[in-house]
């Protein structure tokens, strides 16, 4: 391909990316803005489809819009009907969009530090995370199990990223014992 159809794709691709992201935190901040006054007063279930589920699909959307982003599932047929835990890599947000709308309800095992962000954590506050310390393992450790059990009980999928954080596609990083 000559150079400047090489540039004109760069930029328009950086358009398109720079929309997406625009998008996507507008819908961010006011889905967790309305849900922050509606979810509370929903049960569980319903709560986690308004706020996790809507707003996951509308970000899948931005993406397979703006970034021309295409799912295929394949193996569908080997996922346990019944609740289990999803055991992930963390490469990007996509994957965290994808699972969290696919599978539900679904809890996830997070940081704790990502409650205390404005709206969003607040948001998901209201989903029933497993929100860790993850400057004490032993008692993160302790805490997926007990909660892990008891949202398996109550029908709730369980979403963990045994890397802890986001790794590059084709690596890999060092896996914790919660998984």
């Amino acid at each position: 391909m000559p150079a400047t159809v090489n540039a004109a794709m760069s930029i328009l691709q950086a358009i398109r990316t720079f929309f997406f992201y625009l998008l996507l935190g507008t819908s961010s901040l006011l889905w967790c803005s309305l849900s922050f006054f509606i979810a509370p007063f929903l049960p569980f279930k319903a709560r986690y489809r308004f706020i996790n589920v809507y707003w996951c699909r509308c970000a899948l959307w931005l993406a397979k819009v703006f970034l021309k982003i295409n799912v295929e599932v394949k193996g569908a047929e080997n996922v346990p009907e019944r609740p289990c835990v999803i055991v992930s890599n963390h490469q990007s947000t996509w994957e965290t969009f994808f699972l969290s709308a696919y599978f539900e309800p679904l809890s996830q095992v997070l940081k704790r530090e990502l409650l205390y962000v404005p709206f969003f954590g607040w948001a998901m506050a209201m989903l029933r995370p497993i929100a860790i310390d993850r400057d004490n393992p032993k008692a993160a450790l302790k805490q997926v199990a007990s909660k892990g059990d008891e949202l398996l009980k109550d029908n709730v999928w369980v979403l963990i990223f045994p890397e802890g954080t986001r790794v590059p596609y084709g690596q890999m990083g060092k896996f914790s014992r919660s998984g």
